[in-house]
């Protein structure tokens, strides 16, 4: 029986490939489209000379181009062209995609939304992606909202076998992959969190058990040795609101179950928001691959707010036609990335589109006016930033600023509240 440790180490060994890069206790994946956040993880890993796994969600980044606009192949492109302007090595990046299934056109009849998730899978991997997170376990139209392990697995057995065919027709080596039953929703929980019901280690054993059966009947058996990890549920998530924080305690038996999983890992989806000792007892515990996304365009959303605000001091008075107001304007007009997400009456809407931990405004920063907003707001802000409006409106970068570590600029000062919500990240996956 192999330990814990082992199994994160053949599995990380997977991941890496033939990347000769010592390995770490475990992995952040980065999943964000956004230019800062990866710019500001890519500089992270240079002066740390680790890795980095960066993945594209399936809402994000599809055949059909996504709510960012941008299909596989571009994304790869776009990552590559960020990598070449910081100086990082592009071989030390991992591309993953993520909750990879029907998720995008749910709302379709099965069939017809398997159909598009194998052409989205079969994009991801043709694009170079080496890591699918293969999530098939929501319903479709007419579907209950959570399906049977059976259906689950049999589903994504069927995807794990078009990326098998596309690899092999693209002459790239096969990716590995990451399976799950009970899969945390993209993007954090819509309701208030309470008590969250954890994976039994029973349920998390029987996941790997069945899609053992469904890869072996699809004539997809190999591929489930590059099968490296299993999400599950370890009572950590994040609402609009409030977050539940990790209990070691209450995984105990869930963890004990990776002993009789040889070669695998857990995967922890939403660990946004969680302090440093949080996430270092979710990898002592196995879940060795860490995701954080919307944590980190949170973070990017209060740096150019408080800047905004900076802005407004800065001219003597507000502007109407601020970063603030600009986005309310855009989320307004166009409701569907918050509408159904967040609840309450109209003033309650007004503050979860600005400020709830969920962070959809995150889809909204493609939009040219957006963009447009965010170049106007850095250009109000040419000059350095005095450093007491800092303290005033930026107060956890104002020590560094001070200290001559961050320029106090407007787009450093972004990229340092990037940084910030990644070095948690660091500390927790470094080797010891």
């Amino acid at each position: 029986m192999t330990s814990i440790d082992e199994n994160r180490q053949i599995a990380l060994r997977k991941l890496f490939g033939a990347r000769n890069l010592p390995l770490p206790r475990g992995i952040m994946s980065v999943c964000s489209a956004h230019p800062l956040v990866i710019e500001a993880t890519l500089r992270r890993a240079v002066v740390e000379g680790r890795a980095v796994l960066i993945e594209a969600t399936c809402n994000q980044v599809n055949q059909e181009g996504g709510y960012t606009g941008m299909k596989p192949a571009d994304f790869r492109r776009f990552i590559h062209s960020i990598a070449a302007k910081t100086g990082f090595p592009v071989e030390r990046i991992i591309l993953g995609g993520d909750h990879l299934g029907p998720n995008p056109w749910k709302k379709l009849p099965a069939e017809e939304a398997m159909i598009r998730a194998e052409a989205m899978v079969a994009a991801y991997v043709e694009a170079g992606f080496e890591k699918i997170h293969l999530d098939t376990s929501m319903g479709c139209a007419a579907e209950p909202l959570a399906l049977a392990d059976e259906l689950t697995a049999s589903r994504a057995a069927r995807l794990a076998k078009i990326a098998e065919e596309a690899a092999l027709r693209s002459g790239l080596r096969p990716p590995v992959y990451i399976i799950g039953t009970e899969v945390p929703p993209p993007g954090g929980a819509t309701h208030v969190l309470e008590e969250l019901e954890l994976t039994k280690a029973e349920a998390a054993l029987k996941t790997l058990a069945v899609h053992q059966t469904s890869f072996a009947k699809a004539g997809v058996a190999s591929a489930m040795e590059r099968v490296i990890g299993i999400v599950v549920q370890p009572g950590v998530e994040f609402g609009n609101a409030n977050i539940a924080l990790y209990r070691p305690d209450r995984a105990k038996n869930l963890i004990a179950a990776l002993d009789e999983m040889p070669g695998m890992l857990f995967e922890a989806h939403s660990t946004d928001y969680q302090p440093t000792e949080a996430l270092s007892a979710l990898v002592d515990g196995g879940f060795a691959i860490l995701k954080v996304g919307p944590g980190l365009t949170f973070a990017l959303r209060e740096a150019l707010y408080g800047l905004d605000a900076i802005a407004d001091v800065v001219a003597g008075k507000p502007r109407d036609t601020g970063l603030i107001a600009r986005m309310e304007t855009i989320m307004v007009e166009q409701p569907q990335y918050w509408s159904g997400h967040y609840n309450g009456n109209a003033e309650e809407e007004r503050l979860q589109r600005h400020f709830s931990y969920s962070d959809r405004i995150r889809y909204y920063w493609p939009d040219p006016r957006a963009s447009d907003a965010v170049d106007r707001l850095f250009n109000r802000l040419d000059d350095d930033i005095p450093e007491t409006l800092i303290s005033q409106h930026l107060g956890r970068l104002y020590p560094d600023v001070v200290l001559k570590r961050i320029v106090p600029k407007a787009r450093e000062l972004c990229l340092a509240a990037i940084d910030a919500a990644l070095a948690p990240y660091a500390t927790a996956t470094a080797t010891r």
